[in-house]
C-alpha cells in the first residue's frame, strides 16, 4: 500500500459529500475506522465509462490511499488514470439527491451524471 503525501490529490471530496459519507457509515453501522470509500470507474455506462463508489474494509496493496476530511479514499492504480482533478460531490436538491462528479478530463458525460469518456 502506498501512502500519497502530497498537497495534490487525485480526488477532491468536498466537505459536504465526506459528511454524507460519515452519515452513511453510521446508518451502517459500519466501524468507521475500517470503512473506506473505494472510488474507482468501470466501463460501461452510455459514456463508455462510470463512476463507482464504494464503502468497504478490503484494501489492496496496489490501491493509492488519500485522506480527506477524515475519509479514508482507496483508489486502483487504473482508475487513477481517469479520476485525476476529480471533485466528488453531495447536491440534495428538489429534483433529486446523490454524489455528483465534476470532471475535468471527460470530453463528453451523460444527462444523469453517473457515466463519461475521455
Amino acid at each position: 500500500m502506498s501512502e500519497q503525501a502530497t498537497q495534490e490529490q487525485a480526488v477532491i471530496l468536498t466537505e459536504l459529500a465526506a459528511k454524507e459519507v460519515r452519515t452513511i457509515v453510521a446508518s451502517q453501522e459500519l466501524e468507521a475506522d475500517k470503512v473506506r470509500l473505494r472510488i474507482g470507474v468501470k466501463g460501461g455506462g452510455c459514456s463508455g465509462f462510470s463512476y463507482l463508489l464504494d464503502l468497504t474494509e478490503t484494501q489492496k496493496d496496489t490501491d493509492e490511499v488519500f485522506e480527506q476530511h477524515g475519509i479514508k479514499i482507496i483508489i486502483d492504480p487504473k482508475s487513477l488514470l481517469y479520476l485525476s482533478g476529480v471533485t466528488v460531490d453531495f447536491k440534495d436538491e428538489i429534483m433529486g439527491r446523490g454524489f455528483v462528479f465534476n470532471n475535468p478530463n471527460a470530453s463528453s458525460s451523460c444527462g444523469c451524471g453517473s457515466s463519461f469518456s475521455v
